[in-house]
Parts: C-alpha cells; sequence; structure tokens
C-alpha cells in the first residue's frame, strides 16, 4: 500500500516553496510519494490572474524533477471542480493507497469556505503545515470550531494510517516565505517566458 500525501493548488506558478513544503511533508509522514493536484481553475480564485493550465503544470514538473513528486492535471480529466470530488475519485481509481491531504496553514482559514469540508475531513486525514505570519490565526479558524476535537499529536504523524477520521494534525516546519503571490506580483508574465517545452495536462494523469 503507498501513503501518498496530496498537496492541491493553483500552482501559479510552482516554486521553491511547495517543494520544501512537500519535501518535509515525505519525512514528517513516511509518505512513498507527494501528489502535487495543479488545479485547473480555483472555485475561491480569481480567475483574472490565472496562467494556463499547461504552464502551470509544466512549472510544477520543472519543481519536482530529482524528488518523490508527481505534478498532475488529474481534475482536469476527470472533471472535478471541488477537492470532495477529487477524492473520491482518486480513492476509487487506486483503492489499495492511502492518502493523506496536505496544507498550509493559509489554506485551514478558508477551509470552512470549501464545498463539504466536514466530508473531506471524514474522507482523508488532514496534515496542516506551519506556514510563516499564518500559524495563529489558522489555529483559531472558523472550521476549527468544529475540526479541534480531531487533531492529533505532531509525534503520532507517521502513524497517520491507523487514525480514525476525522483527523487533524499540525506539523511544524522551518518558515519558508516564498509564495506564488509574490513571484505573480514581481513578474506577473512569467509563464510568458517560461519554456516553450510546455506538456499538455493529459500526459500527466495518473
Amino acid at each position: 500500500m503507498m501513503r501518498i500525501g496530496l498537496l492541491g493548488g493553483s500552482f501559479n506558478p510552482a516554486h521553491g516553496g511547495h517543494r520544501a513544503i512537500s519535501l518535509f511533508a515525505l519525512r514528517a509522514l513516511a509518505l512513498d510519494e507527494v501528489w502535487w493536484l495543479v488545479s485547473p481553475g480555483n472555485p475561491l480564485k480569481d480567475p483574472a490572474g490565472m496562467a494556463p493550465l499547461a504552464h502551470r503544470l509544466a512549472s510544477a514538473k520543472r519543481l519536482g524533477v530529482g524528488a518523490p513528486i508527481r505534478p498532475t492535471a488529474i481534475e482536469a480529466k476527470l472533471g472535478t471542480r471541488y477537492t470532495i470530488d477529487t477524492l473520491k475519485a482518486l480513492k476509487k481509481r487506486h483503492p489499495h493507497h492511502s492518502f493523506v491531504w496536505l496544507m498550509g496553514a493559509d489554506n485551514l482559514l478558508q477551509f470552512g469556505r470549501w464545498r463539504a469540508w466536514r466530508e473531506i475531513a471524514r474522507t482523508v486525514p488532514i496534515a496542516v503545515v506551519a506556514r510563516p505570519g499564518y500559524n495563529h490565526a489558522a489555529r483559531a479558524a472558523p472550521a476549527m470550531g468544529w475540526l479541534r476535537r480531531f487533531v492529533r499529536p505532531a509525534g503520532q504523524a507517521r502513524r497517520w494510517t491507523e487514525w480514525s477520521k476525522p483527523a487533524l494534525v499540525f506539523l511544524r516546519f522551518v518558515p519558508d516565505p516564498r509564495s506564488a503571490t509574490s513571484i505573480r506580483q514581481a513578474d506577473p508574465h512569467w509563464h510568458r517566458r517560461a519554456p516553450s517545452s510546455v506538456v499538455q495536462p493529459r500526459r500527466y494523469a495518473l
């Protein structure tokens, strides 16, 4: 049985912070791989500043080289828009894999706005990775009013496959200030200067 961490996001663009968090989660949770789910479009984000999916996927592929990280545009192939639907599809496709959802502390702040977020928590364990400036607020996030009772000790993180769900663990991580937002602010047209050998999303379906 493979132990897989799922990191969803726009990856607009993928950057070293994504890789650093993924490598940390691989060790902290004893994962076999981390799958980057490059979203066709985030329902909670303005599509105006979103680079084309193929460019975002290509940036993720470049960042994943040499590590057990598998960038994929599987949501585009499945036609799923919401995390809960993607999780159900992946569990059906890979019944012999164990999945844990990875998110930064910044995403926990808005987790209560995700469609069927309680069902997501009942479907897979959730590992929240520390992010500079968000950790205190994340623990007070609206969704934590319900999730708090399901928090597990960080010292037991490697045993996540044994946990009954819902289950959530906070993972401390050396702060990494890099963000896609700051990259876009510095270079709004980053994807226009990306390598021309952009791989089409369909080739990276799992």
